[in-house]
């Protein structure tokens, strides 16, 4: 990967609908050498997807809530089928598994706190022993680029 490359990434990351041709005329090369670039990110995979980011206030989604969460499992295939189940929550937008205190940490978008109540239940049913729910008050960076440089 080159510098062309990264400037490449640069601007998708910040407009992933942007023109082939613009992006061609924003790194001096032409339309097909463009083009060839990033499909060949996009088959190294350095490219995952892309995708659009909705406003999710103004879809109704009043709570942004980070909910860690610790759980007694500890099989494979018991964390895994709890694993796949958290990963099937259309409401939870990140999961990772955490060192530490808690065992998973879930970004969590919810519409309300009677949802919020509904979705830690689900939480306790599928094996969460200990659920600590903290709600964002604002944001005060959202991004999902990555430095580059």
């Amino acid at each position: 990967m080159d510098q062309t490359d990264l400037h490449i990434l640069e601007i998708l990351q910040k407009d992933a609908r942007i023109s082939n041709i613009e992006l061609a005329k924003r790194i001096n090369l032409s339309p097909p050498a463009a083009l060839s670039r990033v499909r060949k990110l996009e088959e190294e995979q350095i490219i995952e997807r892309s995708t659009i980011i909705l406003n999710a206030e103004k879809l109704g989604y009043d709570l942004l809530c980070f909910v860690f969460m610790s759980t007694n499992l500890h099989q494979t295939d018991e964390l895994t089928a709890l694993e796949t189940q958290l990963a099937r929550m259309p409401e939870v937008l990140e999961c990772c598994c955490l060192t530490g205190e808690y065992d998973y940490l879930l970004k969590v978008v919810i519409r309300n706190r009677r949802e919020l109540e509904t979705f830690v239940r689900r939480l306790n049913e599928l094996g969460g022993t200990r659920i600590q729910t903290s709600l964002s008050l604002r944001r005060i960076k959202d991004t999902t680029s990555l430095p580059l440089r």
